[in-house]
This record gives C-alpha cells, structure tokens and sequence, in this order.
C-alpha cells in the first residue's frame, strides 16, 4: 500500500508550484518526474485517479474552466462559516463600522515533535478485559487514569454513534475541516477503582506498602501502586489508602512533580530513608515492573567525599533548579553557578550528584554515558503554588471594578452557580479578540465547540425565549447591581447575558458576560435570566501578554495592539495555565506567521536612532558582520543607535559582575522573547525564534544577523534598569543583497559564498552604494567594496563575483554554503553556532530553507542526479560503513501485555506506528542533542546510499532517518525512525548519524490492528480510524511480533484501547469491526 502521507505531500509540493492550476495529465507527468512513478491511486483504494483527489479536499482544490477542462489547485485554509459568524456576531463597544472579519480559518501551527516536557510520564489506566464481540467497553480499569500532560488528548463529543449516521456525519465533519485542526478537549477525569469507600485494614495496607518501597526505593508514581499491589498480593489497592498516603509519613513521601497536572505525585519511602531518584526507572510497562538498583550506584562517590553539602550551597543549588522546571543537565552547573554567584563549584559536586537526592531527582538519558544526567528539582509537599487550571472565572468588563468576582445573582433569582470558563486544552487554541485597555488584561473569547458554538446556540435559544411579542416574559421591575439578567441589544434582536453594573434613575449600566464590554441601556431591555442559561460559562475572560508586562499600558503598544488584533481570530500559545493564562499570540492568516506580542514590542523602538538608508547614497566605515549561505548579507553602518547599543550593553556586562542573583536566568522562553546571550564573549542582544522541547532553542543575534541554536541556560534576561534603553534601539542588523548579480538569493553556491566571506568578514573598512530599497522584503540591494574607492563600479565585489566562475554549477543539485576560514569564526558560547561558521546553524535561517525549494526541482533542467548518490563534480565523496552499528532492538514485553503507546501516524488499521511511552523523555533528550551538534557543525560531502541510516533535518529539527530513495532533482526520500513519518529533504540537510547517537532504539514501531480482518480499507474507513487513534496516547495490547533483521522492518499486532473515559475502555477494533459489517449490510 503507497504512503498515502507521502503521496499528498508530493501532490501538495506540485500544486504550489503552480499557482495557476495544473490539468490533470500534467499533474500525472510532474508526479512522475519528481517521484519516479506514476500517482498510485489503485494501491490506494481508489479506480480513477480523479476519485483519488476528490478524496483530498485538504490537498487538493478541483475547478473547472471556461473550456470545460477541470483544473487542480492547491487548497487553501477553508473558511468555515461557524467563525465567520463568530466573526458577525460578535457585539464592540465601539459602535463605528463593522468588527474586522479577517483569517476566519486561519492556518495551524503544528505542535513540535518535541513533547513539552521531557520528564517521565504516568501511566494510563490498564485496560481491564478484551473487549471482542459485544463486550467493548465493558468494564474499568483497577487504577487511576492519568493522562500525560505532555500529549494532548482530544476527544470527539459523540462517542457511541451508531452507522450509518455516524459515520457518515464523521467523515463529513473529517473532510470539511482542517484536517490539523483537532476536536473538543478530552476527558481528563480520573476513574476510581471497584474498591471505592470498601473498609479496608490500614494496618495490613501499610505494612505492604513498606515492604514495596523497600523493593522500589527508587520511588515510583502513585498511579502505578495499584497495579505493583495487585501483582503482589493478588488484592485490589482500595481507593481510600490512596487518598491516605499523605497521611502516613512514617511510611512513604508524596511529592507533587513540577508538572502543571496536580494529580501527579510520586511515592518514596519515608524522609529518613530516601535516595537519590530516577525517574526513568518507574516507566516499565510490563505487567510485572522491574526493580532498578538506586541512581547513585551509577556514579559512587569516593571514600574522601563529604557525606553532606554545606546548607549554604544546597540552596544556591536548589535556586538554579527552581528556575529550570523541566530539567537542567548537570554538566552545566559549574558554569552556571560560577556566572550566577561569581564562586566556583565545587569539584566534588559531580562527582557525588546523590548529595543532591533530597532537592532534586536525577535522571540518566543516555544509557551509553553515565557522566550525562539531568537533575529535576523536587516539588514541595506543602503546595501553596498551586494554579488553577480550570479558572478564568470572572465578570467581563473593561474596568477593573468591573471585573470583581460576581455578587449575590439577587434575592429573585436561584442559587445556581455559573460554571467556571476552562481553559482548552489544545496547545494553540483559536481565540477572538474582543480588546485591551492593558496588556495584563487582553479581552478574548476562546472559539470551538464547547465555547463559541455553545454560546451561539444558548444565545439562539435564548432569542426564541425572550421573543418580542406579548408571550415573552416581562422586564425586571428592579434589577440590583450584581445580577444576571437577559438584555435585548440597542441595534440588533439580540438577546445576551449580562450583569449589571451600575443602576441609574431610569437606565442600567450592564456588561455583557460573554462579550466583554459594556453598555448603558433602558431598564425596559433588562429580563430575568432563565435557569437554564446558567449552564454555560461566561465566554470572555482575559490573558496575559508574555513579555509585555512592564509596558503594559504604554500607549504605542496598545495602539499597534489595536491595529493588529482587536477584533480578530488569533492562535494563543498558553505558556502558563493559570487564572489569568500568560499568551503569545499570532496571526497566521498571512505567508508567515505574524508573533503580535513581538511587534507591540517593536513599536517602542526610537526610530531616529535606526541606520539612515536611502537609495543612491554612498555609506563608509560599514562592518560587514554575516554571510549567509543563500547570498543574504548583514552589516552595521555607523549610527547614533549603535554608538548608543555599545554603550548599554557595556553597563550591562559591569552591572552582571556586580550582581550575585539567580533572578536573570531565563526560565520562561517563548518565541518572540528579547533577552542575552554570549557573542564573542560579549553580552549581546538576541531574539527566541523557534523552541526545540524545554531546553533547546534557536535564537538570533539581532545587532549582527547570526542565528545559532544554544541551550537555555545560556539565556539571560535584560536587566530592569536598562531595559527600555535597549528596547528603543532598533536592531542594527541591516539586511542587504548584492546588486546587478545574475544568480538570485538561494542559488549561491558554496565557493561563492566561501569566497565572499573571505573578503569582507576580516574587513573593517567596507563601504558601499544604495542600489534599491526592497520595503517588502525588507532588504537593500547594494553594491559593496572592500575600500573607499566605491566611485568606480569594477571595484566592487559585485563586478568581480559576476566576471568569475563562482556561480557555475551542477544543474538540479541543492546548494549550501561550506564554513569559512578558521580566521574569520566567531568565538561563542560552547553550544553557539553562527549563521557564517555553520551555515546550517538555524532552522529559521533564509539560506537553508527547512524544506527544498520545490519550485525549482520542479521545473528545472534534469540529469543533475547520479542514481542513488549526490555529490559534487570533484568532491571525494565520505560514505557511512556498510558495518554501521545499528542501535539495540527496542524491548518489547510478552504476547498479551500491556503497553503505554503514542500513536504519531496511522493511514488505516493496517498500517500505524506507535511509539512507547517509556523511553519517550529519552529521544526528547536525544533531538535536543542532535539539534545542538549538528548546527554547529560543518557540511562535509557525503554520499547518500539507499537502505542507509543519517542524521537529517526536517522542519526545523534533526531526526534519525532512512533514506528510501534518491531522487534525481537533489530530493531524498526518508523515513523517520522514531516517528515513522516519510519526508522528502534535500540532499544537503542529510549528515553521518554518529556513534553518540546510535545509543536509543529507534522508537517506531510499524503496526496492524488486532482483531479485525485484513482487507482494503476504504478512505471512509481510513478516517474514522485515524479519527479515534491518530496523535492520541493509548493502551496497546501486543498479540504478535513479527520479528526481522533490521529495526524499521519489525512490525506488531496489537489491540488499541483508550481509556481515557471514566467509566469505559473503547477497544478500536470493535468500531472498526462494527464499521466493515454496517457498510456490508449496506451493500
């Protein structure tokens, strides 16, 4: 069966590369030329290859033209009437023109393959029994369900659908959305076991639960004990001793983890006996856990070392953890503690990491390396910080009286509560924007079925219920402030919820609980609020804006906050869940995503302290400060910013010296996020533009144009006091291209760019010649000279690169840039890479683009190619060994156990991959890794064999792959081994995979669904399938294992339960029995 992921990816590459359509024959011959065969719609279910693209309205978009003829496009983001509507309905303050209707469907920025965060997760409830036949669902699982925070669960509203209605309103639903859009928040209720309120021995529970720790001194998680009990005494753990393990301090330790999940607790053996933890032991997820010797014994500590820290040390230690929740590796200390209190380490520290057991867990992710550990620090018992996840409970309004929490609803009304508005759980929700008068407290309305939707339908029916004529009921003779009543809107026949505010001698100041603002209106309008709309939460609540929050009444930034998003559907990043929730938000209706918080910032930027640039002007004393390896140039020209930008950050290196505090280590990053970093061995300015997991992040260094990938702990952010200054000033990067040169950016080839950086990065006496000024781009085009003599137009680098043979080359091959003399490389920090020392240093960086440019392998010359290698004319190609050591087969337990499993790709039932939970945190750690050393590394000529592994980078992060084919435009055909995905790379974003990370096994698994016959799914069947299983966590049952040479071929039959439902396990295999035998009978 053909990839069917793969397939779409091609089409969609083809069909962006032509804008204006393609037909059908030439869409068949571009697939061919850049696949090598022709489109597979028979392997993939489908007779006719036009009924194969109507299957991918996400794909494709079929019109007919004037000729008759049907013409493909790419398809765009549907406009889905439900947020347009959104859109229409929503009522403003402000009573000129209509609300600003834009992006009503608005593209998805897709979650990271990094999980959030790399720390061990719970396991989900085991599933209690098979359920074949008729018994789906039947019973509960013995413990607790504990969904892992780092996955999102989401759930279809129906579960229990009945054909053909269900499947048909499924499939319907599939195609006429978004196909990354995901569905309502999942249930994340616990489920409590069958021992619920039974009397029990506490005695007999506790003389157990000692002699388990005793076993597992390491700790485990609470929601394994049952399962651990169970297997031991062949006795269910009753429910009421979980609840009283806090109590029994004698015997166990019960600490919150530092996840945003409050049901997670580890369990460890009294104070007095606690070791050093890890909690990578915990995970097995066999039926019978294994026990694991203590972490300590992986590193032992000489006889000399001491048997405690000083208390003095203990707590700077313990400060450090505190601001990196999801982990801080240990071989960072030293140099972040000697940068923090300006005092060494000591020595010893490392060497006997268990002296840290009782502020921190240490965990050991790379199994080939003991000396490399992560330490966690330990969550208090005591609590007190808690957050509440589910707030945002309170009354809207743009006032701060406003907004107190609601008042008595009034002596006439009932006693009902309004449900408190949750916050969802999709990573990057869909919100409206309603408006700010400060940036702590953005007014907005979240969009989805149980928000927008739900409001649009109570509203509908509240309509119906307060109609105008004489049936209705009548107003309120005497409204009180503080109640909720039902008004009937000023301009429209619109009934909402509001609570007044304010009573006047004949009108009443209301605010609209679900729209968030307010208005004064006559007594006449206001009516008793029904009961029954109390159900549903009030919509509006309010955000905070990340990075915003010391000027978050500035004027400039609220006017372009204005400009920018009132009004409007964004995407919200929620980088805290808490009452008010801390938000990014972007606009990505446009090309590229537009970060909002990023440009309020930018309006406090003093112009006149920019680089004055105008067209034919002639500029000296330029520093040319990067090279990057599409042609993209950036230079500093001198200017009263940059005097002013050298000044500041010298006062901040001396203001750094003089501090001993913790309080600078960045310990929130988000996209967007100004702060410092090491360049050169200075303090310079940077901005967060891509996050890799936790630990690693993309930044770029916006006074000199370099991009590298550090760790975060080598972030600092920008000291109170002169703050603002460096806020005001511009970046002093300028963006520039060489003028009047045939080749365009992206076409350089690697001599050209090595030979122009040989000129120019040593060079401190540059000057140059304004040729054009490119505002959309934001870039000049110049010519450039090495001296003072720019009057004559032969000296300028331009002339000379265009009179030689440096953009000769190979048609069809892919090019990057090569690293340059040793002389000219910056000197950063240890995990630092530059956009001029490794050019692939940054995947956000022009240059290398995170895919190929499609366009031009498309339709440009072939023959470029040499079969199953790229390289070079003259290029001694470096092959990987035929003798590659293969990392070890992944453990898997025994046929009819129980494995905790993500499932990152599924076609049909029989094809998915699944992941294991277990070493999941583990390849979290690995990718970080990976990311961190090949950005820094330098491109070396490599012959790319077939059926061979490497390390390749795919939108923006670098995987483990095989490659399955060389195509001859420059593109390879990959698999991802631990996300069994298939990507098309070019060939020069492919690298050796090196020893260091041939440690983990490769984490895909190749699957087929149990219980169901094999046949040829139907696309129908496809969806509903992958509707039920697709990025969601699950309990697989393994049934067989079909064991071969290499890793990628193994493949395993299991059956796929979610218990994620309180009272019910849904086994896969039962829907998808029940889908083949309803479409039969309808036949």
């Amino acid at each position: 069966m053909a990839d069917a992921e793969l397939v779409k990816k091609m089409l969609r590459a083809i069909l962006l590369a032509n804008k204006g359509g393609v037909s059908l024959s030439r869409l068949q011959s571009e697939y061919k030329e850049l696949a090598g065969e022709h489109i597979p719609h028979k392997q993939m279910g489908h007779n006719q290859l036009e009924t194969l693209l109507a299957s991918m309205p996400s794909v494709v978009r079929m019109e007919r033209s004037r000729s008759g003829e049907m013409v493909y496009f790419a398809s765009g983001a549907y406009e889905t009437a439900h947020i347009a509507k959104v859109v229409a309905r929503q009522r403003s303050s402000k009573k000129t023109g209509r609300p600003h209707l834009v992006n009503t469907q608005m593209r998805v920025k897709p979650a990271a393959p990094l999980v959030l965060n790399a720390k061990p997760q719970t396991s989900l409830r085991q599933p209690s029994h098979r359920g074949r036949g008729g018994s789906r669902g039947g019973g509960r699982g013995p413990t607790k369900c504990h969904p892992p925070c780092c996955f999102l669960l989401y759930q279809r509203s129906d579960k229990r659908m009945s054909l053909p209605s269900r499947f048909q309103k499924e499939v319907h639903a599939h195609l006429s959305r978004n196909p990354q859009q995901s569905g309502s928040p999942g249930n994340l209720n616990e489920s409590h076991g069958p021992g619920k309120g039974r009397p029990y021995n506490p005695q007999q529970v506790q003389g157990r639960i000692r002699d388990i720790l005793g076993k597992y001194s390491n700790g485990f998680w609470v929601s394994k004990l049952p399962q651990i009990y169970r297997e031991l005494y062949r006795q269910e753990l009753p429910t009421e001793a979980i609840k009283d393990l806090e109590l029994w301090t004698h015997i166990c330790t019960v600490e919150k983890t530092c996840s945003s999940n409050p049901s997670e607790l580890l369990l460890y053996p009294a104070k007095e006996h606690t070791t050093a933890t890890s909690p990578s032991v915990i995970l097995n997820q066999n039926s019978a856990p294994v026990p694991s010797p203590p972490l300590s014994m992986s590193s032992p500590s000489p006889p000399s070392s001491p048997a405690a820290l000083n208390p003095d040390l203990k707590q700077k230690l313990e400060e450090l953890l505190v601001k990196y929740s999801s982990g801080l590796w240990a071989h960072a200390l030293p140099k972040l503690f000697q940068d923090t209190y300006k005092t060494k380490l000591p020595g010893h520290v490392l060497e006997n990491l268990h002296l840290l057991s009782d502020i921190c867990t240490i965990d050991y992710p790379m199994p080939d390396n003991p000396k490399r550990a992560i330490l966690y620090r330990r969550s208090s018992t005591g609590g007190g910080g808690r957050e509440d996840e589910n707030c945002n409970r309170r009354n809207s309004s743009t006032s701060e009286e406003e907004f107190k929490v609601r008042q008595a609803l009034g002596r006439r009304l009932s006693n009902q509560e309004v449900p408190p508005l949750q916050i969802p759980n999709e990573e990057y929700p869909s919100v409206l924007v309603v408006e700010a008068s400060n940036t702590n407290g953005v007014i907005l309305r979240y969009i989805g079925e149980d928000y927008s939707q739900a409001q649009e339908s109570m509203e509908d029916e509240m309509r119906e219920f307060y109609r105008l004529d004489q049936s209705g009921p009548p107003p309120v003779s005497s409204p009180s402030s503080g109640q909720l009543v039902a008004v009937k809107a000023e301009e429209e026949e619109e009934v909402l919820r509001a609570q007044v505010c304010e009573v006047m001698a004949d009108k009443v100041k209301v605010c609209y609980v679900d729209h968030g603002f307010s208005e004064v209106i006559s007594e006449t309008k206001v009516f008793e609020l029904h009961e029954k709309f109390y159900k549903l939460p009030f919509q509006a609540t309010k955000c905070k804006l990340a990075g915003l929050e010391p000027f978050c009444q500035e004027p400039a930034v609220l006017k372009r906050f204005e400009t920018m998003a009132s009004g409007r559907i964004l995407l919200a990043e929620i980088l805290e869940r808490r009452q008010t929730p801390l938000v990014v938000l972007y606009d990505t209706s446009q090309d590229d995503d537009v970060n909002i918080n990023a440009a309020c910032m930018k309006a406090l930027q003093d112009k006149t302290l920019a680089s004055p640039l105008q067209v034919n002007s002639t500029y000296m004393n330029v520093t040319v400060s990067s090279v990057c390896s599409d042609g993209t140039i950036y230079l500093q020209l001198p200017s009263k910013g940059l005097v002013k930008l050298h000044e500041t950050l010298e006062n901040i290196e001396t203001y750094f010296h003089s501090q001993v505090t913790s309080e600078f280590l960045v310990s929130r990053p988000f996209c967007g996020k100004g702060c410092l970093a090491r360049y050169k061995g200075k303090w310079s300015r940077v901005e967060i533009t891509n996050l890799h997991g936790s630990r690693v992040l993309d930044i770029l260094f916006t006074d000199v144009g370099v991009q590298a990938s550090v760790e975060v702990f080598e972030l600092r952010e920008i000291p109170s006091p002169f703050l603002r200054d460096l806020t005001a000033i511009p970046p002093q990067a300028v963006k520039c291209c060489l003028a009047d040169l045939a080749v365009g950016i992206g076409s350089w080839t690697a001599e050209a760019v090595q030979w122009l950086r040989e000129k120019v990065l040593n060079t401190t006496d540059c000057s140059m010649k304004v040729a054009k000024v490119d505002e959309t781009k934001r870039c000049l085009y110049i010519h450039l000279f090495t001296d003072k003599n720019f009057h004559d137009p032969a000296r300028s680098l331009n002339h000379q690169m265009a009179q030689s043979d440096l953009f000769k080359q190979q048609p069809d091959v892919f090019l990057t840039s090569h690293s340059p003399a040793k002389t000219s490389t910056p000197t950063l920090s240890s995990k630092t890479s530059s956009t001029s020392d490794s050019p692939n240093s940054s995947p956000t960086s022009a240059s290398v683009p995170a895919k190929p440019h499609l366009k031009r392998a498309l339709s440009g010359p072939r023959g470029g190619g040499r079969g199953n290698s790229i390289m070079g004319p003259s290029e001694t190609p470096s092959s990987p060994s035929s003798s590659l050591q293969l990392p070890p087969l992944l453990e898997l337990p025994p046929a009819g156990s129980n494995i905790d499993v993500y499932i990152p790709v599924a076609c049909h039932p029989g094809h998915f991959v699944l992941q294991p939970w277990r070493d999941m945190y583990k390849l979290v750690v690995l990718m970080g890794e990976m990311i961190l050393y090949y950005n820094k590394t330098e491109e070396k000529p490599l012959n790319i064999e077939k059926n061979q592994i490497y390390a390749a980078k795919v939108e923006n992060n670098w995987h483990r792959v095989l490659v399955k084919g060389v195509l001859t435009n420059g593109l390879v055909s990959v698999y991802e081994l631990d996300y069994g995905k298939h990507e098309l790379v070019s060939c020069t974003q492919l690298r050796p995979l090196i020893k260091e990370f041939r440690q983990l096994p490769f984490q895909a698994i190749t699957a087929q669904l149990a219980g169901v016959k094999p046949r040829q799914w139907s696309e129908e069947a496809s969806i509903v399938f992958r509707n039920h299983v697709e990025k969601r966590p699950l309990v697989a049952q393994l049934e067989a294992v079909q064991e071969a040479i290499n890793p990628w071929d193994r493949k395993m039959t299991v059956f796929l339960v979610d218990t994620s439902q309180e009272d019910r396990d849904i086994w896969v295999h039962d829907i998808m029995a029940e889908f083949a035998d309803e479409l039969t009978n309808e036949l």
